[in-house]
């Protein structure tokens, strides 16, 4: 998200304009099989009166389209798209992210079975063909009865390729069938006369061969391309489809007193719900009775179970350990924690790169040139050729529309980007969408939050320490401050109540209670007078406190907020409380140094305490003491500087930063806002998957690069080598069955490749 450029004219009064209701729908679309085909209905939609957006996703097979409804319907979209002749469907209204993704495996299933068994079927007729091959010279019956096998292979496994072609010629466009169906068609023609009047071609003295098994092992080598690459799609949703597994369907719910099992569909936030060991957990809720540890680890990557006791909040789908609980259900059905990192996997998953629009431009002009290269083929080859010149330019130029199918370009980036983002969400790092990938990748600084993002975001206390010559032992010290502090609602005195509680100290009753705000607290604790402040707030009460300031100042210059004690108008001691970085804060920044980016902490914590985390966590430079606006300038004047900055944070001061930022990272532990805001979700809250992310996206734009380079020079290579440039020098021509063949594996090879990314090593 890069800055605004400011505009002069924005000072300047303007009409008030009527907002304009947008809607965003996902429309699935079949029948799709390259970039041409993907690029065709995407303008066909971004034409359409009312759209303002349109993005197709070739791999995902759907339409996203953000349009106005009072312009235009969804009907009226979904027709727009089967006129370009693929099939399209109107969205399921009130579906889940579940079950869209649960009907797309559906779907991509049954189109793997379906293309497998045409595969098979015209492959095994194909073979059976070239074995009938030599009888044709003996029997004309033979030539008959393979043109009627197929004729039948094309109108039954072949079929879709003659009437998506059709369809995309009565449109003007042209597509991969477009090439399939001219490549095999003027095949089959070119047998028919043979078979029906071979005398045309003996009389001219050209043996009158037919190319039946050619067409019909075309067509198999083509569908088994196409089936492998159904089958690759599911592998590359294979993080996708473990979250939507993680969804129990029923859960065990308490009413009137009784425990019964209830469909998930059927619960209500409020509801109590019982968890025993080894189950997953049914909802999100907050626990109410008991206590167990949960494994997150298939929603955060975090590898050790999370402790939970009552008023922790627990996420639907994760899995319980060995103890029992039960909660009460806060976030339900599309709400839920799991549903909206199901949809936020699926949007990015169909989300596009930038990257994408040079194979999206490549594509558009790419199949009309192939077939002028297919005309030239044949017309260089009948007035060159020294003998049999028409069958030999028929054959380089049906090899030239085969070889050059456009499967592998229309592949080279979403399959990268699926896959990515499935790898992403299995280590706790959601990334929303095509363009946060690529960007992330550009990042040459990263800024940082300090509370919750460095540091833990919860103060602690640190020192106890006693004044000399103090009466009272330490325990007996820390019964009067958390009993003092417990009236108290600063977030200082819930990390010394906590303490205390962790140390199994009792508190007691507290009477006249006085707070001053900034400075300090007093009470009477079981008959002693307590005080607990700053220095300034010990001079008001008359209380010396040279004893220890030697101490409370190292205290302050190590990052730590020291206050002082006093019991019954007497120095009584200090106590120290701060907020601990985060055990992985180091090594994840030296990470970030190692990968050559600047890292600055940016925080409206004061300088003294900024700079002390700063120095321990081996930050580069701190800004400190800036409100949420002085963070947004900041960001703005690194960006002037030339910068590709990435924000980390968490709360909703963030928010803002998080925004202006390139790349904004939320720490997924922190505010909704935050979250809402980020491009990239950092679900564990360690900041080491912020460099896993850049490593991913660097990862990813390297796999992108790689499949568009391989897709482009394959056709730079294949085409000449088909059109039969080897065969002055080598006499080496490539039949039309191999051609098939190479295209085919091509595709392959380009999903092959994005899903190296699941095993990737990434830090």
């Amino acid at each position: 998200m890069t800055a605004a450029t400011p505009n002069p004219h924005d000072a300047m009064p303007r009409p008030a304009l009527a907002p304009v209701e947008l809607r965003t729908a996902r429309i699935p679309v079949s029948g799709m099989t390259c970039a041409a085909c993907q690029s065709r209905v995407q303008r066909t939609l971004q034409k359409q009166p009312g759209v303002l957006d349109a993005t197709v996703n070739l791999l995902m097979g759907t339409a996203t389209v953000t349009y106005a409804p009072t312009a235009i319907s969804v009907e009226s979209l979904v027709a727009s798209i089967r006129d370009t002749g693929y099939g399209a469907e109107i969205p399921a209204e009130e579906r889940s992210a579940f079950e869209e993704q649960e009907a797309r495996d559906a779907k991509t299933a049954e189109e793997f079975t379906e293309l497998r068994l045409k595969a098979i079927m015209s492959g095994a007729i194909g073979v059976g063909a070239m074995l009938a091959m030599p009888m044709m010279h003996h029997s004309a019956w033979a030539s008959w009865a393979l043109l009627v096998i197929t004729t039948g292979v094309m109108l039954s496994a072949g079929r879709h390729f003659y009437t998506r072609a059709w369809s995309a010629l009565r449109h003007g466009s042209a597509d991969m069938n477009s090439l399939i169906s001219v490549g095999t068609g003027a095949a089959y023609v070119y047998s028919i006369i043979a078979t029906v009047a071979p005398g045309f071609f003996t009389s001219r003295g050209v043996a009158a061969d037919v190319y039946y098994e050619a067409v019909i092992l075309i067509i198999a080598f083509i569908l088994t391309g196409n089936a492998f690459e159904a089958r690759a799609k599911r592998n590359t949703a294979v993080a996708l489809r473990g979250l939507v597994h993680l969804q129990p369907k029923t859960a065990r719910v308490v009413c009137r007193g009784e425990e019964r099992d209830m469909g998930i569909d059927h619960l209500n936030a409020g509801d109590v719900v019982v968890v025993r060991p080894g189950e997953r957990i049914p909802v999100d809720g907050v626990v109410v009775h008991g206590e167990s540890a949960v494994d997150e680890s298939m929603l955060t990557g975090e590898s050790m179970p999370v402790s939970k006791q009552i008023g922790d909040r627990v996420i639907g789908g994760t899995m319980n350990g060995t103890g029992a609980f039960r909660l009460t259900a806060t976030t339900l059905g599309y709400d839920s924690v799991l549903a909206q990192i199901v949809k936020l996997m699926r949007d990015a998953q169909g989300s596009r790169a930038p990257i994408q629009q040079l194979a999206d431009r490549i594509s558009s002009v790419f199949v009309p040139t192939v077939m002028v290269l297919a005309v030239l083929t044949f017309v260089a080859w009948y007035f060159l050729a020294d003998t049999a010149s028409a069958v030999r330019g028929f054959a380089a130029a049906v090899a030239v529309l085969i070889i050059a199918c456009p499967c592998a370009m229309g592949l080279a980036v979403p399959t990268a980007v699926m896959v990515a983002t499935g790898r992403g969400a299995e280590l706790g790092v959601l990334i929303k969408g095509g363009e946060a990938l690529q960007r992330a990748g550009e990042i040459t600084m990263i800024v940082l939050d300090k509370t919750g993002t460095v540091t833990a975001g919860k103060p602690v206390v640190t020192d106890l320490v006693l004044a000399p010559g103090a009466p009272r032992r330490e325990e007996s010290l820390l019964q009067l401050v958390a009993s003092l502090e417990r009236s108290s609602e600063h977030p200082l005195a819930a990390a010394i109540v906590a303490h205390a509680a962790a140390r199994g100290v009792p508190l007691s009753p507290v009477e006249a209670f006085a707070s001053v705000t900034g400075r300090g607290v007093t009470g009477v604790v079981a008959g002693v007078a307590v005080a607990v402040g700053n220095a300034t707030f010990m001079a008001d009460c008359a209380i010396e406190t040279a004893p220890l300031s030697a101490v409370a100042e190292r205290l302050a210059g190590e990052g730590r907020t020291a206050m002082y004690i006093a019991t019954d108008g007497a120095l009584a001691g200090l106590v120290a409380v701060a907020d601990p970085i985060r055990a992985t804060s180091r090594e994840a920044i030296a990470t970030l140094h190692g990968m050559g980016l600047e890292v600055v902490m940016l925080t409206g914590d004061n300088h003294l305490t900024a700079s002390a985390i700063a120095r321990t966590a081996g930050v580069d430079r701190v800004v400190a003491g800036v409100l949420p606006a002085g963070k947004v300038a900041e960001i703005r004047r690194l960006q002037a500087e030339g910068k590709v900055v990435a924000m980390i944070g968490d709360g909703i001061n963030d928010a803002p930063a998080l925004i202006q930022a390139d790349v904004g990272m939320a720490i997924g532990t922190g505010t909704d806002i935050a979250v809402e805001a980020g491009d990239i979700v950092l679900m564990r809250g360690d900041l080491r998957t912020a460099a896993q992310a850049i490593v991913l996206s660097r990862r990813t734009m390297r796999t992108m690069k790689e499949n568009l380079f391989w897709a482009f020079i394959y056709n730079v290579i294949g085409i000449p080598v088909a059109a039969g440039v080897l065969y002055p020098t080598f006499g080496i021509m490539l039949s039309p069955v191999i051609a098939s063949a190479a295209m085919a594996i091509s595709s392959v090879s380009v999903v092959g490749n994005s899903l190296r990314l699941r095993h990737a090593r990434l830090v």
